[in-house]
């Protein structure tokens, strides 16, 4: 079964048998969360902003692990002497947990020098027959009536906070055109300029059957 942690910002672990794999490691957020408690193999990134990237660095030297992103992302954190595995967009890939498939975001992505990051993803992940759908960061998206009908997401996790991506209203809609089983919210209230919320966006949710679960980072174990 499937554990999905979630750390705070846009940063979650999921844990399968004894292997974790961390999502946009802004580990930093939440002091409560210890990675070297985690036999953590592989990271993956959205997109190049610092507050994705996060501490992917300095975790993936720890830990051996290899950090998957595209390839303009990749590239760069490979001149820091970490592993990495550049990719793109439109294949499944393949890892001993399971698969991954690397799908556009509306967003832009570069790092804080102002090194190009490429295009800036969201992520589906196949685990143990559980799909969980990380939309990074990203605008309301067409395309997500195709990962319905294609994809089938199980879960999906939703930016909400608005300013730099889809605000309460936008992921609602979101929810409703992926079709997952379960929501879950992130990229809110870590800093002022994205404050959402929490009450109306549930009220919202309640107008589909989707399941909207809030998960509390200080409540992490």
């Amino acid at each position: 079964m499937v554990d999905l942690k979630y750390i705070g910002h846009s940063a979650f672990e999921f844990k399968t048998g004894e292997t974790s794999i961390l999502v946009d490691p802004l580990v930093s957020v939440n002091p409560k969360y210890d990675y070297t408690k985690s036999n953590i193999t592989d990271i993956f990134i959205t997109h190049a902003h610092s507050d994705h990237v996060g501490e992917a660095q300095e975790i993936a030297k720890a830990k051996k692990a290899t950090i998957t992103a595209v390839v303009e992302v990749a590239n760069h954190l490979a001149e820091k002497k970490v592993k990495t595995r550049p990719v793109n967009f439109g294949c499944w890939l393949n890892y001993d947990w399971g698969r991954a498939l690397f799908l556009p975001a509306i967003h832009t992505s570069s790092f804080e020098d102002g090194t190009y990051g490429g295009v800036a993803a969201s992520i589906l992940f196949d685990i143990e027959g559980v799909r969980i759908f990380h939309a990074g960061d990203t605008a309301l998206n067409p395309a997500f009536k195709t990962y319905k009908e294609i994809y089938r997401p199980s879960i999906a996790l939703l930016p909400i906070g608005g300013t730099y991506t889809m605000d309460v209203e936008h992921a609602v809609v979101a929810a409703d055109w992926l079709g997952a089983k379960t929501v879950i919210p992130m990229h809110y209230n870590t800093f002022p300029e994205i404050q959402a919320d929490l009450n109306k966006f549930l009220q919202l949710m309640q107008v589909n059957t989707t399941n909207c679960c809030i998960l509390n980072p200080d409540e992490i174990k």
